[in-house]
């Protein structure tokens, strides 16, 4: 991961996403690209958290709705979701978000655990907090979040 020494001490960089009116961080080792999704296809049997699978230069992603994913209704302002790029041992996945924001760098102490007032959907799915101006930005755990994906695979 890409963490950088300094006088402040370790850095992390976070690419910034908005879902449901809430700011996320993902850790920007684990991104690979940011994309608008065109043209995905339903998956017949799917979690209705699985949007579909689309072609993204040749390779096969599997698209999760992170509204979905954070039980979340969907998007009503008709504005078109963007789609954050990760792999998960070999496999491609584009998570389904809100609206793409900038990239942060922050102190990597200034990570704090869940809140216990966290709302539970979002907590099974955090890898701690970042306090920013009155804002709360949490991380999202990338494995976290795609191997739920991969239990309820399985149980279908």
């Amino acid at each position: 991961s890409r963490k950088t020494q300094s006088t402040e001490g370790a850095m992390v960089e976070y690419v910034t996403a908005m879902i449901g009116g809430q700011l996320f961080g993902l850790p920007i080792s684990r991104v690979q690209d940011v994309f608008m999704p065109e043209r995905v296809t339903r998956v017949p049997l799917s979690s209705r958290e699985i949007a579909g699978v689309l072609n993204l230069r040749g390779r096969i992603v599997t698209v999760v709705d992170m509204r979905a994913r954070l039980g979340l209704p969907k998007a009503e302002d008709g504005k078109v979701p963007m789609a954050v790029g990760v792999d998960l041992r070999g496999e491609s996945y584009g998570l389904l978000i809100d609206q793409i924001g900038e990239v942060l760098r922050l102190p990597e102490d200034g990570k704090e655990e869940n809140p216990v007032n966290l709302d539970p959907r979002m907590a099974k799915l955090a890898g701690g907090v970042h306090r920013l101006d009155g804002r709360l930005m949490v991380v999202l755990d990338v494995d976290r979040v795609l191997e739920l994906e991969t239990k309820v695979q399985m149980a279908a």
